[in-house]
């Protein structure tokens, strides 16, 4: 069957070569997603401090974290792209490259551990909840060096399409946190009853765990042999600054959404405990539905870089659209099932032991869940517009995009409106679907110009014979 005649579910950048590519992703976020649900699960259990603590705590750990991972995890562009031209002999340099960055990346991470106090006293929480966002905060900065070097080794195999091996070790990752998470949580195995430290431990040690599998695979004779994973350990400068050049933009689009996100919690947070709890259930459900699209994002930008490799860059631009419908399928059912059951979904984080307010989250939540199925299908058109232009090389411009916006849509209109003026949670929430619309917007639009389509990371044409015609280039 030749590509003309193949279905459009067969050929290049078809349905069928995005959901072999992306559905062990998809599985795989999914499982980190669960990893975070899990957390807030036994925390909303045990005590309704640690559960308001934990959001405010994790996430602005994440934005100082992401910048690093999110420039490490942009080795998987340089891998992908590097396979697509025929040049596998360059794919141990790249993952070496990344290795040294991360190992630089975990220092700067750990000497955040003298900024908790100054942030969380600025964010002005109950003392309670300040007290255990401090030291949340300080375990996961400590630690950081697992995701970072996490990130990076698995590009080793997420930028070749070989989605199927990052699936099961994040799986592995996933289940080790969410045992640790009940036993460090809640005193059991010998272990102290821990609470929200023993939740931020379990979430640092996975990470390490991970990093080792990775480790113990890419020195494999295959891959030392095939992808010079030993050989080429040597400091590439060029490739380096490269990696620097394209990935640090990536990593710091990445810090700018964190950031803008974790503003909106500290914000939300000084509207009062009820609207800080509310939130952080109303994310928690949101974080456990949408990490399938981020899944989805990641092969989309791989296949984006695998195809401009081989110098097909209408492959590239079809495997964008196909993710486009599938990831507006799935968010419009989500959001569905927001609308409808918005219960089912609340009372998963009923403790029990509220004393007796819960009724005034579950009230509260229902509505900003209403506000979620209102912008899950532009959060999904952002997340895969913005992931095919990285996959590209476009990271300047995503960066920004998401600068200007965290700015000028969300972050200074919910301070003056909430803050200034005294307006409620309502209003800030009204502002995270206009940052989500101008986001979606813009990277929509820089698609359609096509300037993504000359965009290359790599320093060398396509080795001969790296042209796929008549197929996908994942395995299927």
């Amino acid at each position: 069957m030749t590509s003309e005649t193949k279905a459009p579910f067969y050929t290049p950048g078809g349905f069928r070569e995005v959901l072999a590519i992306s559905v062990p992703l998809i599985l795989s976020t999914s499982s980190t997603s669960l990893m975070f649900v899990v957390d807030r699960i036994f925390l909303s259990w045990y005590s309704k401090d640690a559960l308001a603590a934990s959001l405010p705590a994790g996430a602005t750990a994440w934005a100082f974290l992401c910048m690093f991972i999110g420039a490490t995890g942009y080795v998987s562009t340089f891998v992908s792209q590097y396979d697509g031209a025929g040049r596998q002999d360059r794919i141990g340099a790249a993952i070496w490259q990344g290795f040294y960055f991360s190992a630089i990346a975990s220092v700067f991470c750990a000497l955040t551990y003298f900024l908790a106090e100054p942030i969380f006293n600025l964010a002005d929480h109950p003392k309670a909840i300040r007290e255990n966002e401090i030291l949340c905060f300080r375990v996961i900065v400590l630690g950081a060096g697992g995701f970072i070097f996490s990130a990076a080794l698995s590009a080793f195999y997420s930028g070749r399409g070989k989605t199927w091996t990052v699936m099961w070790v994040n799986i592995a990752g996933a289940l080790i946190n969410g045992v640790l998470d009940y036993l460090m949580i809640f005193g059991y195995g010998g272990f102290p009853e821990w609470g929200l430290f023993g939740a931020a431990l379990a979430s640092v040690i996975a990470p390490y765990v991970m990093t080792l599998i990775y480790i113990v695979l890419l020195v494999l004779p295959e891959n030392r042999q095939r992808f010079q994973t030993l050989s080429s350990w040597r400091f590439d400068r060029d490739l380096f600054l490269r990696l620097i050049r394209f990935g640090l933009p990536s990593g710091l689009q990445f810090t700018m959404d964190v950031t803008a996100f974790t503003t909106f919690i500290l914000l939300v947070g000084r509207l009062g405990e009820l609207e800080l709890a509310a939130s952080n259930i109303a994310f928690a459900i949101n974080h456990l539905l949408f990490m399938p699209m981020l899944g989805l994002a990641m092969g989309t930008s791989v296949l984006v870089g695998r195809y401009l490799g081989a110098e097909q860059p209408d492959h590239a631009a079809k495997s964008t659209w196909t993710s486009i419908w599938i990831t507006t399928t799935y968010m419009t059912l989500f959001s569905l099932a927001l609308i409808i059951w918005p219960d089912e979904f609340i009372l998963i984080f009923d403790p029990g032991n509220w004393e007796g307010n819960f009724a005034e989250v579950i009230q509260m939540t229902r509505i900003l869940l209403y506000f979620v199925a209102a912008y899950s299908v532009l959060d999904g058109w952002n997340i895969v517009f913005s992931s095919a232009l990285k996959g590209a090389g476009d990271t300047r411009f995503v960066f920004l995009t998401a600068l200007t916006a965290a700015a000028i849509t969300l972050i200074a209109p919910v301070y003056l409106a909430c803050i200034v003026y005294g307006r409620g949670v309502y209003t800030a929430w009204f502002f995270l679907f206009v940052w989500l619309l101008f986001l979606a917007t813009v990277y929509f639009l820089r698609f359609l110009a096509g300037k993504w389509r000359s965009m290359r990371v790599i320093e060398h044409a396509p080795a001969p014979g790296a042209v796929v015609e008549e197929g996908p280039l994942v395995e299927v």
